[in-house]
């Protein structure tokens, strides 16, 4: 099929390099302005614009699709189908209505729960057992369309948001070559999506990511989880915010913030219930360590305590 591509970040790359794989001719690839990264700050091509570059596929970089020099490469691509995911720009009905066979989106959730732009973290921090992707027919609202295929994936009690965006990436690439193969045999019925059941995967808030120790810690071992790697989880020791990258649920009781106990196995922090045994930890300007390596340079007694948040 004659194919245009819409997305920026790894997840989209690797459904661009599947389609591609498969045999569809991609016309065009849309993906966001390459951006400043790293140390020195240097232009940076997406994940996306990266693949395309390596196939030699034309590509097309717009700031938004407002306007119809926005949205004219498109036009003049006349593909079959337009492809979108994880693009970060919202699309018009003017370029909705463009592709004959409409457009499609590859979503990392099981709509209509997750909707939004960050149904893998929330799917972690909400404690679902369960996630996977849904291929949609888009529309104007937001992931409302109807559903042409959901295939599901566990969520593991040690799943961080990137091993499950590296599960779902695979996923969602294998399965919009099946989809695709579908449209192409007109074996693809579309089902609306029913009205019970939608929550919303709100975009993340670097705020969110200071853990409110008065809250259980069962919740907050998720929420690690969920910011990692972004934005990272972390606490506040006096003036200096301490990234959490991985910690356990422990049975102990104390004051929220409390350090109960300090070993090479873990920091035991008092929660609102329960406590969390913090297992691998960053202070500012250092490393990702290991508790034995943390406490090395970070001096912890019985009596110390993490702050809690305000707010």
């Amino acid at each position: 099929m004659r194919v245009a591509f819409a997305g920026t970040p790894e997840f989209a790359a690797r459904a661009l390099d599947a389609i591609i794989s498969a045999g569809h001719t991609v016309t065009l690839v849309l993906t966001q302005p390459d951006r400043p990264s790293g140390r020195g700050m240097k232009l940076t091509p997406s994940a996306v614009k990266q693949v395309g570059l390596e196939y030699g596929l034309i590509i097309a970089q717009p700031r938004n699709l407002k306007t119809e020099d926005a949205w004219a490469p498109l036009a003049a691509a006349d593909p079959e189908v337009l492809i979108v995911a994880a693009y970060g720009l919202i699309l018009p009905q003017s370029v909705l209505d463009l592709p004959r066979r409409g457009c499609l989106n590859i979503h990392a959730s099981l709509l209509p729960r997750w909707r939004g732009a960050a149904p893998i973290q929330r799917a972690i921090a909400a404690g679902d057992q369960r996630t996977g992707i849904t291929i949609m027919q888009m529309d104007a609202g937001l992931d409302t369309g109807p559903v042409l295929l959901q295939h599901a994936v566990a969520i593991e009690p040690d799943d961080t948001a990137l091993t499950l965006h590296d599960k779902l990436a695979k996923l969602g690439a294998e399965s919009i070559v099946v989809a695709l193969a579908r449209l192409e045999t007109g074996d693809l019925p579309a089902a609306p999506q029913p009205d019970h059941g939608v929550t919303y995967a709100a975009k993340l808030d670097k705020a969110e990511a200071e853990l409110d120790l008065r809250q259980p810690a069962e919740v907050l071992e998720r929420l690690v989880r969920a910011f990692n790697p972004s934005p990272g989880a972390f606490l506040r020791y006096g003036d200096a915010p301490v990234k959490i990258w991985r910690a356990a649920l422990v049975r102990a009781e104390g004051e929220p913030g409390e350090v109960l106990s300090s070993s090479p196995s873990g920091i035991v922090v008092a929660c609102g219930v329960r406590a969390l045994s913090l297992l691998e930890l960053q202070k500012p300007g250092g490393k990702r360590l290991a508790a034995r390596e943390f406490l090395a340079g970070f001096h912890l007694t019985s009596a110390s305590r993490f702050q809690i948040c305000v707010g």
